[in-house]
């Protein structure tokens, strides 16, 4: 019996067929966006229960990508109908549908709860669905090591099941709590592995789309545009294909954002647009939230305040006052406090940083970012247990064999009773070694455990003092801004420079894992790039660091830090001509026969005729001699097509350095 003659050439529920119904996204995905359409009919005719429960399932779930309130009203219909006739199995499956739904109409609770009361009757296949929402649920809280946990449960679970999918979407989301965590490289990694897995499976669905634009922001935080722009263009085919508003939404948002980023303004305003677009058809205030925000920035950035001013507002009361994603909503409370300064109404401004400040601590504590980094050993030691599991059962084999050839070889005890007294001494030596080894072991686990604490504790007091220095950097800018005379607002530039470069250092410390040195590569292209946005010079002026990468322990890197400061300072306001592009370099080596660093920044600039009398107060050259000094160094400078400045000073090995 024909129950359906769809156009398609994939049918999806035929009677005549076992099974009746093709679950979409899972049987197949051989059918365009008229699906839910296809099924909503299919529910009209006399069909099994279970195929009933299934079919309206799965309406409830694809329809959150659409109407999220017609989403919420299937879910709760069809669950009813499940109590109804006692299927405690889909009665556990529609609560995980329910969860999801409520997640994305921004009822967390409402979804934690549902979410939790299927844990106890769902199947064990159903589980890394229901934990994946769960991390959701967590993630969108602003709970990050929480939601790193339940995308490890999910990944355990999918292991044990061998469901592609399951392992898929775990990656999927440890790619995208890496990228929140600014650790963009191993998100890159398991995005990369999680296409892999959807590629294996063979099916195009939501939340392969979705992979797509998560492994698309992680290459959009690295500045690689063109792979950004590669998978944001895949995701966005798969998702207008079969309509996923909730996805096009997401990626018209990034599309904006790397327009914004390679100043295609025109595109970023219309992908801004297209946000709004699907996020108001969807009616999903996470996404109609974090739409005005891309579209505020943009303003910001174009120096449209009043009008960024006015779309934070529509940000902000879309968001309400119970939004759980504060991630989001300190970007925006930052935007709101950049338009309000630029505007000159400081009062808001201060208040709205303020607000910022507290929200983004919240999310980046150090338990957070503690936990995300133990995530990827915990990761890999689970990925050995199915090798340890098949290696056990060679090591049972193998002893059945030892047996057998201990019985074969009974005509020998006589001689092996004659080696008892030896082997039991063995024995004994062996259990004392053992204790021994077992003391030492947990003398080790204690001096692990003090040091994990105290490296926590120093990575702690860095992001503090990083969060120090910010405010300070922000009141000297509060301070310049309230004053007209055009050197007293050079000082204060000047100043909050400083002040930056040595907050880099401190961020640098506590993100990553070696607290005794700073990369300085990565230090100079951030210094640089803060210095561009401060003098607004990013579109004219390139800054190129071809240096390998270094370490310097923090009392060296202090100095150099404030040495290149003032210099690529003093680059941008005297090399350079109005609007004259220009590159200016910078490069640090150490040489190994002279035991000596060599630092060298240089542009090409004007250059500086000889016997001229130098521009500004002089602080900047003073200060830098002083820090030359310090460094037990000597500075040169060479004035031709530009100038260049070198400056030699001494390896000093800190004392508790170990040999390299």
């Amino acid at each position: 019996m024909l129950l359906l003659s769809f156009a398609s050439a994939s049918q999806l529920v035929d009677l005549s067929r076992v099974p009746p119904y093709r679950p979409v996204f899972v049987a197949t995905d051989a059918f365009d966006s008229s699906y839910l359409t296809q099924l909503e009919k299919a529910t009209t005719q006399n069909l099994p229960d279970t195929v009933q429960l299934a079919i309206g399932n799965d309406l409830a779930y694809y329809w959150h990508t659409r109407n999220l309130d017609r989403a919420c009203a299937l879910a709760y219909k069809t669950l009813v109908f499940a109590k109804s006739i006692h299927n405690k199995i889909w009665e556990g499956r529609l609560l995980v549908t329910l969860g999801a739904v409520l997640l994305r109409q921004e009822k967390l609770d409402s979804a934690f709860k549902a979410l939790t009361s299927a844990i106890p009757i769902v199947t064990k296949k159903d589980l890394p669905q229901l934990y994946t929402q769960l991390g959701y649920v967590m993630e969108r809280k602003g709970q990050l090591s929480k939601a790193a946990d339940y995308a490890l449960e999910a990944l355990h679970t999918g292991d044990t099941l061998h469901d592609i999918k399951a392992q898929a979407m775990a990656y999927s989301d440890l790619s995208n709590l890496f990228w929140k965590q600014s650790k963009f490289d191993k998100g890159i990694e398991y995005g990369l592995h999680s296409v892999a897995l959807f590629k294996q499976r063979g099916i195009k669905d939501m939340d392969y789309s979705f992979t797509l634009y998560v492994l698309g922001n992680n290459y959009l935080s690295v500045k690689d545009y063109p792979d950004a722009l590669q998978y944001f263009r895949l995701a966005l085919a798969q998702s207008e294909q079969y309509q996923f508003y909730n996805n096009l939404a997401d990626i018209y948002i990034a599309l904006n954002q790397l327009y914004t980023l390679t100043a295609d303004y025109a595109k970023a305003t219309f992908n801004a647009r297209q946000a709004i677009r699907y996020s108001t058809l969807l009616d999903n205030n996470f996404m109609l939230m974090r739409s005005w925000l891309c579209l505020a920035h943009l303003q910001n950035l174009t120096h449209q305040p009043d009008t960024a001013i006015a779309s934070l507002k529509i940000c902000l009361r879309v968001a309400g006052n119970y939004f759980g994603d504060k991630f989001f909503l300190s970007r925006a409370y930052k935007e709101l406090g950049d338009a309000y300064a630029a505007t000159g109404d400081y009062k808001n401004a201060y208040t709205a940083f303020q607000q910022y400040d507290i929200l983004k601590d919240s999310v980046f504590t150090a338990e957070a970012d503690q936990r995300v980094a133990q995530l990827q050993t915990e990761f890999e030691v689970a990925q050995k247990e199915s090798t340890i599991k098949t290696q056990q059962q060679s090591i049972l084999q193998q002893r059945r064999l030892q047996w057998l050839t201990l019985g074969a070889a009974g005509l020998l005890v006589l001689i092996l009773a004659g080696l008892y007294r030896t082997y039991h001494n063995k024995q004994r030596v062996n259990a004392q070694l053992e204790m021994l080894n077992e003391s030492l072991e947990q003398k080790n686990n204690q001096l692990d455990k003090r040091n994990a604490e105290n490296e926590l504790l120093l990575k702690e007091i860095h992001h503090r003092v990083k969060n120090n220095l910010e405010i300070v950097s922000g009141l000297l800018a509060l301070q310049a801004a309230q004053t007209d005379h055009p050197s007293a607002q050079a000082v204060m530039q000047a100043s909050q420079n400083r002040v930056l470069s040595m907050g880099i250092i401190h961020q640098k410390l506590y993100q990553k894992g070696n607290l005794a040195g700073i990369e300085m590569k990565d230090y100079f292209l951030n210094l640089g790039e803060s210095i561009l946005d401060a003098y607004n010079a990013a579109d004219r002026i390139r800054i190129t660091c071809n240096m390998l990468p270094m370490d310097l322990d923090i009392d060296t890197a202090v100095p150099v830090g404030l040495i290149a400061n003032e210099l690529l300072t003093n680059s941008l306001k005297y090399a350079f001509g109005a609007n004259q592009p220009g590159e200016i370099t910078i490069d640090l080596k150490k040489t190994e026969v002279l035991d000596q660093y060599i630092f060298c920044l240089g542009d090409n600039g004007i250059g500086r005729p000889e016997n001229t009398i130098a521009k500004g107060t002089g602080f900047g050259t003073e200060l830098v001699n002083l820090l030359v000094q310090q460094l037990n160094g000597k500075l040169t400078t060479c004035i031709n097509h530009g100038t260049l400045i070198t400056i030699r000073f001494k390896y000093t090995k800190p004392h508790n350095e170990h040999t390299r």
